[in-house]
Order: C-alpha cells, then sequence, then structure tokens
C-alpha cells in the first residue's frame, strides 16, 4: 500500500507515450461460440432498488432449477457489459472503473444452464457471446478444488471467476493499478448480488481461492493475468 501512495508512482506508460493495450484479451477466432441474449430484449421482473440493498445475503444453497440462457445474458451484461468504447483508451461499462479501463475477463463454470453444455466459458464483452474454454469431465471439481473446496461452488447454477489483466490498468495509473482493480472487483460483485437478486438467483462472493490453482484452470499465468474476485449464483430456495 506504501508503494501505491502518488508520492512512490513511476510515470506511467500513457504518459510516456506507449500504445495503450488491447481492451479485451485475444482469443481464437476459430473457437466454438455460444450467442447470448440480445441486452435489448431481455425481460425481467422489477425490484425496488432499497428492497434489493437492504434485503442483500451471501446465498450458498440453491435449488437444482437451471438458468436460463437469458439470466446468464442479464448477468453478464450488469457486470461487464459494454454501452460505449473508445479504442483504445476506456470502454464505458455497466459497472464503474477508473478511467474506464475495465481490466477484467469474466469467465464462468455453467453447471446448470438450458441449452449450455456444462463447463468452463469465457465472456467476450465486446461481442456479448460466450466461448468455450474446457468442457471436460471433471472441470467443476477443479473450480471447486481452486475455492478450497467450497461445496457450493459444485451446488451452483454457475460461478463466475474474474480474472484481471493488471497491465490494461496499470498502463494508465502505473503502481496505482494495484488498488484500483480490487476496487473494481468491489463494484462488480455488488452488481451481480443486485442483478441475481432481479432474476430470483442468490448469490455469494468468495474471496477464499487458491491463486495459482484458480489461474491454472483458467489456463492463465497467475501474474500478468490472475483471478481477483469469484462468486456462485443459483436459483434461491425460497422465492
Amino acid at each position: 500500500m506504501e508503494m501505491t501512495r502518488y508520492e512512490h508512482l513511476s510515470p506511467s506508460d500513457q504518459y510516456q507515450g506507449i500504445s495503450a493495450p488491447p481492451l479485451e484479451k485475444p482469443f481464437p477466432r476459430d473457437g466454438h461460440f455460444i450467442p447470448l441474449p440480445d441486452p435489448d430484449t431481455l425481460q425481467v421482473p422489477p425490484l425496488d432498488l432499497r428492497d434489493a440493498i437492504e434485503g442483500r445475503r451471501s446465498i450458498r444453497h440453491y435449488t437444482r432449477e437451471p438458468l436460463s440462457l437469458e439470466d446468464l445474458s442479464y448477468l453478464l451484461w450488469c457486470t461487464q457489459g459494454i454501452v460505449q468504447v473508445q479504442d483504445p483508451y476506456y470502454t464505458m461499462r455497466n459497472v464503474p472503473s477508473a478511467g474506464g479501463r475495465h481490466s477484467f475477463e469474466t469467465y464462468i463454470l455453467a453447471n446448470r444452464v438450458a441449452g449450455v453444455k456444462p463447463g468452463l466459458y469465457r465472456y467476450l464483452a465486446f461481442s456479448h457471446r460466450l466461448l468455450e474454454v474446457d468442457t471436460r469431465p471433471g472441470i467443476t471439481d477443479k473450480v471447486m478444488a481452486a475455492c478450497l473446496g467450497q461445496a457450493f461452488v459444485r451446488a451452483s447454477a454457475v460461478t463466475f471467476l474474474w480474472a484481471c489483466v493488471v497491465y490494461r490498468m496499470a498502463w494508465r495509473y502505473a503502481e496505482r493499478a494495484w488498488r484500483l482493480v480490487h476496487i473494481d472487483a468491489g463494484h462488480v460483485g455488488q452488481n451481480l448480488y443486485l442483478a441475481a437478486a432481479q432474476v430470483g438467483c442468490g448469490a455469494c462472493a468468495i474471496g477464499a481461492f487458491d491463486d495459482q490453482q484458480a489461474a491454472d484452470v483458467l489456463g492463465i499465468d497467475g501474474v500478468d493475468e490472475f483471478v481477483i474476485y469469484c462468486a456462485a449464483v443459483g436459483k434461491k430456495e425460497d422465492r
């Protein structure tokens, strides 16, 4: 924390005229993609904001009911959906981020989503679709193990894993980025709680995970890109 104070910061790469990193991590163009329902077409029940905030709880027990693809589309849209792009400098999304840098890549473990093969997927925010990452048997157990064996990961309909490409933030803010990305994670997690309540789900954020195991599951290095936050979601038992 001391070395992220402004008096200790190095000149940022943006200040030095170095080109900005891409706003989305590259992906294989020949991958298997799942288009998600257009956010403009999604119909969700009304929910009073005060009721949602006062009723917010971390929910670890879920029914066996699957999420619909519309539910998942809405949750992804509310947590990382893009509403404006100013390439290469920033995106405006449905959550705030320092300088609009949005350094996160969203991965999901889909256990029960209607029409989606169980497995690990990456959300491509710029095209609002999923990219299949790993649908081999045992992937759920690997994600649960990375989350220190917490059983509600296996019981969830979907577990979100947010990976941070830290240079996307550090390009502009140098060492201060190490503070800012954790603040951004809080914004994303709170939006997930609120959006989940609107579609009859409970959510539970997860800060307890093995960093390297989680990185290995996602196929990232754990240094330049690392898991910063996770959260399980499923239909609530007491609806």
